[in-house]
């Protein structure tokens, strides 16, 4: 089946309207001024830019990637949908502004009235959510979506943690499973610098999904139950750098491909991984981060496999600018497009295979 030509939709039990049409005028891009969070100043407190996915779609309107027209307006995931996965006793424990302030890990949060919890904190991640699940469906039709947020890998159906308080990457997994016909087997791809325990509890005991998962092996959140689920588990050290990282990446994605062939990919592409991050103790460059993300798409997109990018973690200023700069990238690199599958052009980014050569030829300064 071509990529062009719409999976036909099975009968499920709940109508959504995260699954509704999207007009082919619009780039698989997803996103919705709702997804940044702003409130009272308290967001300031977490050092999560909670306005980052907003500074992304700036910065890719600026090169005019995009426009207002062209971009997929995510929805919220509704109660039904987020039932899917999560079970009704958590969803009821999120009415309580303790257990949100645990989460997110902004305790001031638990002082304020739960309605405000809801609207202002809430709201944006059930809408990042929405979009991630809006994202799986598109990434079928076209080969490739791209959800300027989400990635809350530290969340499961029962338990919330680590700024993720809704299973959006386990969300867009079953919807595809049960409502897509054709599609039952995913991988997912965690290069967020910290374990995805979240979707990995999830999926423990599903053969269906193959679980990729590359992290500094000595932060938050260390699940070991977790680590079971994971097919492929690369631990690195503090400080790990471009070379030794991208060689990884490279070498592990293909060898991920070629274990199972997957229906999609789901793609967790975090910044956190970027030098002088405060949480992920890592140290890969900004053209690091490019080169990551052209490498996870080129092995998807040369063997035809559909995937699904979400933004993750990323705890400093710059990592907004980054992740326009690699979208930009997948673009000038033909990685973007239904019909680019195997007419990828050759890097030019720094190689985990073929020496390094600047980007500074493909991107502006900044």
């Amino acid at each position: 089946m071509s990529q062009t030509e719409p999976k036909q939709e099975k009968k499920c039990s709940h109508k959504t309207e995260l699954y509704r049409e999207t007009p082919s005028t619009c780039l698989p891009v997803v996103y919705s001024p709702n997804y940044n969070i702003t409130f009272l100043g308290l967001e300031k407190l977490h050092p999560f830019d909670a306005g980052k996915w907003g500074k992304v779609i700036h910065f890719l309107k600026e090169e005019q990637f995009l426009t207002d027209e062209n971009i997929v307006e995510a929805q919220e995931a509704t109660e039904q949908d987020l039932l899917v996965v999560h079970t009704k006793h958590y969803l009821n424990k999120l009415k309580w502004s303790l257990v949100v302030a645990t989460i997110t890990e902004i305790p001031p949060l638990l002082f304020l009235p739960n309605f405000l919890v809801q609207r202002k904190v809430l709201r944006p991640l059930r809408t990042q959510t929405g979009g991630t699940i809006m994202a799986g469906k598109l990434a079928i039709e076209r080969g490739w979506a791209i959800n300027v947020g989400g990635g809350f890998h530290h969340c499961s159906s029962d338990k919330g943690g680590g700024f993720c308080a809704y299973a959006d990457i386990t969300l867009a997994i079953k919807f595809l499973f049960e409502r897509v016909e054709g599609i039952s087997k995913a991988t997912i791809i965690d290069l967020d610098a910290h374990q995805g325990n979240g979707h990995e509890r999830d999926f423990l005991d599903d053969d269906r999904v193959y679980i990729m998962d590359v992290y500094n092996r000595y932060i938050y959140p260390g699940d070991g139950y977790a680590k079971r689920a994971i097919k492929r588990k690369v631990e690195l050290d503090w400080g790990t750098e471009d070379q030794e990282y991208l060689q990884k990446v490279k070498q592990n994605s293909e060898r991920a491909l070629s274990e199972m062939r997957p229906d999609i990919i789901v793609y967790n592409a975090g910044t956190d991984i970027l030098d002088g991050d405060p949480l992920g103790g890592l140290s890969i460059s900004p053209q690091g981060i490019i080169k990551r993300d052209e490498i996870v798409f080129r092995v998807a997109r040369q063997q035809g496999i559909p995937i699904l990018m979400v933004t993750s973690g990323g705890y400093q200023r710059k990592t907004a600018r980054i992740i326009a700069d690699s979208i930009l990238n997948l673009h000038w690199m033909g990685l973007l497009g239904s019909g680019a599958t195997n007419e990828a052009g050759p890097s030019t980014a720094p190689g985990a295979a073929g020496g390094s050569v600047s980007m500074g030829t493909r991107l502006s300064p900044r």
